[in-house]
């Protein structure tokens, strides 16, 4: 290389969900948009088993990927919907909703996160105005006047006048712009198991609490699912050890018995962490997804939260140059983390309380949690009004 300095309006770095989405969005403004990202996703075919990375797509994240032009695509390779959710605990003692309460075709869907990345991906390669730059990555940052100086690690030089961390909730980008965060792990790790079996309830996904940790399954089609396992870390290292034959069983014995015969077909397991940036913006930079924040993933809220800092930066970014203004003032980027900032912190402080009362034994607690969801399952209005906010209606 010969490091002449290129140029671009908005940098990217990272070309996931969050990453690509916000390339989709702003590619209508006309700017120049650069995207970073190491690795390709491994290219769609219809004989291929469901990944393990599954998300819960609301009803305004579709509409978000309808808007950028992918959804049609990720339906033509593969998407799930379902019309119900169930949380329990005892027998007798649940909440669910259903599509219907709200005259729904559908509460959201099950996507696999490289089928929606792949989706993005084929929009982003008709925009004449987006460069998918990959594999790259970036190797060091240097803010300045007209923006930030991006160095990367295949040698080249960019400056732009915005860059938006994508790249996922280790961000070099957050490390480099010198953005802390505020960070704890739960107690517990997670399993993903990918199974088959002959008796899937393939219009509802639902939630087992115990003690230990809920248990959850994922529609994926008719005899197709995802099973999520919260343990503590010990037990989830046992279980991980398991050859498919032995961990079924294990479902078969800690899983309510409402799934039939069960087949494991993989499996993968993480951390519980939480993380939250100090700041959404500093400079130049700008945080979205899990760069800026993570989330117990028990309601699947991940995604859909990271699809609405998109949302709202695009918006913010499109107004400005409407206005004939500049897109990128210190004023409009602030705008963006008094918005996001508050509204990312409810949603995790929500699921931190949730996931603490049902982490534990303590039988008045246990009593009182679990009359709450039956009284949740008949309050009405109330319960129309969480189903809305999960949908993000």
């Amino acid at each position: 290389m010969d490091g002449q300095q290129e140029h671009c309006d908005i940098a990217i770095v990272g070309g996931g969900m969050v990453g690509a989405l916000s390339a989709a969005l702003l590619a209508p403004s006309g700017l120049s948009i650069r995207v970073i990202e190491a690795r390709e996703p491994l290219a769609f075919a219809t004989e291929q088993a469901p990944d393990l990375r599954v998300s819960a797509i609301s009803a305004t994240s579709v509409r978000l990927l309808q808007q950028a032009g992918a959804w049609s695509r990720i339906c033509a390779m593969r998407a799930w919907p379902y019309q119900c959710l169930e949380a329990a605990e005892l027998a007798g003692f649940y909440t669910r909703f259903h599509a219907d309460e709200l005259e729904c075709e559908y509460l959201g869907y099950m996507v696999e996160n490289r089928i929606i990345q792949l989706g993005l991906w084929q929009v982003l390669a008709e925009c004449g105005n987006v460069q998918l730059d990959c594999p790259n990555g970036l190797s060091a940052l240097q803010q300045n006047d007209a923006g930030a100086e991006l160095t990367l690690t295949g040698g080249q030089r960019v400056q732009a006048k915005l860059v938006l961390a994508c790249d996922g909730a280790e961000s070099f980008t957050r490390q480099l712009a010198g953005i802390g965060v505020t960070a704890w792990d739960y107690s517990q790790h997670c399993m993903l198991i990918s199974i088959e079996a002959d008796d899937l309830e393939s219009d509802t996904t639902w939630q087992q609490f115990s003690a230990s940790g809920p248990r959850a399954f994922l529609p994926m089609g008719p005899t197709r699912g995802s099973l999520v396992w919260y343990d503590q870390k010990d037990r989830i290292k046992t279980l991980a050890a398991l050859d498919n034959s032995a961990l079924a069983e294990q479902v078969k014995a800690h899983f309510p018995p409402r799934m039939g015969n069960v087949t494991v077909l993989n499996k993968g397991s993480f951390a519980l962490r939480r993380r939250h940036a100090n700041q959404y913006v500093k400079g130049a930079v700008v945080l979205l997804g899990d760069a800026a924040h993570t989330i117990n993933p028990l309601a699947g809220q991940g995604v859909n939260l990271g699809f609405k800092d998109v949302a709202l930066l695009s918006e913010l970014i499109h107004q400005g140059l409407e206005a004939r203004l500049d897109f990128a003032t210190p004023e409009r980027l602030a705008r963006y983390q008094r918005r996001r900032r508050p509204d990312n912190l409810l949603m995790q402080s929500a699921m931190d309380v949730c996931y603490h009362t049902f982490s534990n034994n303590f039988l008045p607690l246990k009593v009182l949690r679990n009359l709450g969801l039956k009284a949740a399952e008949h309050s009405g209005p109330l319960k129309k009004r969480v189903m809305k906010y999960a949908m993000g209606l």
